[in-house]
């Protein structure tokens, strides 16, 4: 392998999400601050204290995968899959005759075009995974006993099997790997596939996060730590990241991923480019399972990390696409960490979170981050934090409140926190 020093470029953007069944269509509903939460009925809620949730309404796996294929794999893959064909063909990766008609995954069949397969890598990864196929198939256990589980159950919901089911779907035969980094996933994602392509090991990688666990089990765990937000009545009002009357957050479910290459490889082909990737940096607060360090020292680390590999001033940052997950702990130790990581440049940045349209996307969250960040770049748009009426006094910087923004973006930040301390933060550029 042999080391790659050329810039990184994001060409290609894909996505399913609670308000949008691709790319466009998502960045479309952002932009106009349109909300995706509703009444949950994927299953029936009934006496759970949470009963909304931002689901994808809509999605027809079989558009992307065969009868077969939609059989062997869980609800994650299947977004992820859909996901990553589109990102795919956005970036010209694609031959036009491609279809998902006849293929049943098990031949390895070439889809990419304009590529050496050998040289197109898969980083997808995800924070809980297949949580209610784990659980469908434990009652049927406890029912029927294993002669009634599906001989496809194992490989159906081990973490890894989005990316493979990705590999699988366009014939991409370099390096496949899935990473857990809880809620900052999606973000860390671009981080391997940059190392990826600087190492030598690929010339092209899909990457992004994928989670689809909109299920009993999750929401009564959850509802165990008073983490979700209550707020039943009004399902598009319950995401207010930074708002004083936020009583928690809104689970969602979806999967977002981007195409990486290197410059050269991306002109050499006549690859349309959305953004250059800059710069990024993992830290640990090493504090608590779940909650932030309230002093964020080391989110703000998280940050000035990812100036640094950058190179950029704090003063150089245009937009943050925040992590805003509308919990009071987490808006307010973010907001602690952009000041301390930028100093009095904090004060004029347009920050916002598209939590507050989708609810928190969990391993999908910093890729879609990475997906608003590109282009609102590219169009030079902020998409707003809706439902922020009431600025909570310790969350004291401009969140671009209610409606887009137009401004040039010329470098921007996308933070990711999770459980467990994980901080992940990465720079992008025109």
């Amino acid at each position: 392998m042999t080391p790659n020093s050329d810039e990184i470029v994001i060409t290609g953007l894909g996505a399913v999400t609670p308000v949008g069944m691709d790319a466009p269509s998502t960045w479309d509903a952002l932009c106009a601050g349109r909300s995706g939460i509703t009444t949950i009925d994927a299953f029936d809620p009934t006496g759970l204290p949470t009963r909304i949730a931002g689901q994808v309404r809509g999605f027809d796996p079989l558009t992307v995968m065969s009868q077969k294929q939609v059989r062997r794999s869980a609800r994650f893959s299947q977004l992820a899959v859909s996901a990553a064909v589109e990102c795919a063909a956005d970036a010209g990766l694609l031959a036009e005759s491609d279809t998902a008609e006849g293929t049943d995954g098990v031949d390895g069949t070439d889809h990419l075009a304009h590529v050496d397969p050998t040289r197109v890598g898969v980083v997808l990864n995800t924070a809980v995974g297949a949580m209610g196929e784990i659980a469908d198939a434990t009652r049927t256990f406890e029912g029927r006993g294993w002669r009634g589980l599906r001989s496809s159950f194992v490989p159906s919901v081990i973490p890894n099997m989005a990316a493979c089911h990705v590999a699988i779907r366009l014939g991409a035969h370099g390096p496949v790997t899935a990473g857990a980094l809880a809620c900052a996933s999606g973000n860390a994602a671009l981080i391997d596939a940059v190392g990826m392509i600087r190492s030598g090991a690929a010339d092209v990688v899909i990457a992004g996060g994928t989670d689809a666990s909109i299920v009993p089990l999750m929401f009564g765990g959850l509802a165990m730590m008073g983490a979700l937000s209550t707020r039943n009545d009004e399902p598009a009002a319950a995401s207010r990241p930074f708002d004083a009357d936020r009583d928690g957050f809104v689970y969602g479910e979806g999967a977002v991923t981007f195409v990486v290459e290197s410059l050269s490889h991306a002109r050499q082909r006549g690859a349309h480019v959305y953004a250059r990737y800059l710069g990024g940096a993992l830290t640990c607060d090493a504090f608590h399972v779940t909650a932030p360090d309230p002093d964020a020292a080391y989110a703000a680390a998280a940050i000035r990390g990812a100036l640094d590999d950058a190179h950029r001033a704090p003063s150089d940052v245009d937009y943050i696409c925040a992590h805003g997950t509308s919990t009071k702990a987490n808006d307010r130790s973010e907001t602690k960490a952009i000041h301390a990581a930028l100093g009095p440049a904090a004060r004029s940045v347009a920050i916002s979170s598209p939590k507050s349209m989708t609810g928190h996307l969990i391993g999908a969250a910093g890729a879609l981050s990475v997906l608003v960040a590109c282009l609102a770049i590219r169009d030079g748009v902020v998409p707003p934090t809706i439902n922020l009426t009431t600025p909570d006094p310790e969350c004291d910087l401009d969140y671009v409140p209610g409606t887009s923004r137009t401004m040039t973006v010329d470098s921007a930040l996308v933070n990711a926190f999770g459980f467990g301390g994980q901080n992940c933060v990465v720079a992008l550029g025109r």
